[in-house]
């Protein structure tokens, strides 16, 4: 989720779900090393509990990065060999990783040597062409011995020639039953599913077979469907009994999630000089499917109104929607 998941982002969906883990963009070992700290570690102490995900290769480079994640108080490090990007590849980490299982297993060691914390793997079930379980079985099982007990698996091949990131997200299909008998061999380990979950009547489908999903791009363009997933917490178990809750119409709540992201907006743009706009644009699916949410998005998303406050932009969004949903209810009685 490159420029997309930032600390902004993170904040505004940790006001929708209070318990799901949330991940930063994957920031690179060397851009930690050498780049601006700060920029890429500081975050919300609301945003707990968040992981930070590292790119990177080299082990001794891989515990530098940890060590920081782990003062800068993060609650787990994850390790990305999943990324199918060009760029990625040409500094040799991402998911062609998984052709070198033993340079993964030698960096999670590295990294759980020191620091307390958990340190997990995000990968793919295939590179290219190759459809064989036994290699992923055997990336699964090397990384193990190393000490990683939580991967999490993108049900779908990493085709690192020919395709772009975005179409390795779409083209290569999904196979879960793979990621089940991950689960089925390795009893003791814990498999996250990821891949083509676009929704919570989906997510129950899984939740037999594994121990969690992770959600991307739905849970950003429609943030509103991880209200449900606290209480999948409080049961311990995904329930399909919840598998309708994204699509309660809640007003208030909704309006609730708006203001106080208008009200962190606007603190960050006094203390830290930024723009709204930049902001804004995490939380535009926030009334997905309701009345005037076009409108809405529209007014959120005008850089026109730049040098207003959040909370002034937030009175004409809310007045643009209300006003679409008023005709809308009156047309329907007519």
């Amino acid at each position: 989720m490159m420029d997309w998941t930032d600390r902004h982002c993170r904040y505004f969906h940790r006001l929708i779900t209070g318990q799901t883990l949330l991940y930063t963009e994957m920031v690179t070992t060397g851009a930690l090393l050498f780049g601006d700290q700060a920029r890429h570690l500081d975050f919300d102490a609301l945003e707990h509990p968040v992981a930070l995900q590292l790119g990177g290769s080299e082990p001794e480079d891989l515990a530098k990065c940890a060590k920081l994640g782990q003062t800068w108080g993060y609650d787990e490090i994850n390790l990305n060999c999943g990324c199918p990007s060009e760029r990625v590849q040409r500094g040799a980490f991402g998911a062609c990783l998984m052709n070198e299982p033993q340079t993964v297993a030698n960096g999670v060691k590295a990294m759980l040597d020191v620091v307390d914390l958990p340190v997990s793997v995000k990968h793919r079930i295939g590179i290219d062409e190759e459809e064989r379980y036994d290699f992923v079985r055997d990336f699964v099982g090397v990384v193990s011995e190393a000490g990683c007990e939580v991967f999490i698996v993108h049900a779908r091949n990493a085709v690192l020639k020919g395709l772009s990131p975005k179409e390795n997200r779409e083209i290569p299909p999904l196979r879960y039953p793979v990621v089940h008998r991950l689960k089925k061999d390795f009893p003791n380990l814990k498999f996250i599913l990821n891949g083509g979950l676009q929704n919570n009547a989906q997510i129950t489908l899984q939740g037999p077979h594994v121990d969690g999903v992770m959600v991307g791009r739905a849970a950003y363009h429609t943030p509103y469907m991880m209200r449900a997933w606290d209480e999948w917490f409080q049961f311990g178990a995904l329930s399909r009994d919840l598998a309708s809750e994204e699509n309660v119409v809640s007003h208030e709540d909704r309006l609730n999630i708006e203001l106080q992201m208008a009200t962190y907006m606007a603190s960050q743009c006094k203390s830290k000089d930024i723009s709204w706009l930049s902001m804004a644009r995490h939380m535009l699916g926030l009334w997905h499917g309701q009345p005037g949410a076009r409108l809405w998005r529209q007014v959120w998303s005008d850089s026109r109104l730049k040098d207003l406050s959040p909370l002034e932009v937030m009175k004409k969004a809310t007045f643009a929607r209300t006003t679409i949903k008023k005709s809308e209810s009156e047309l329907g009685h007519a």
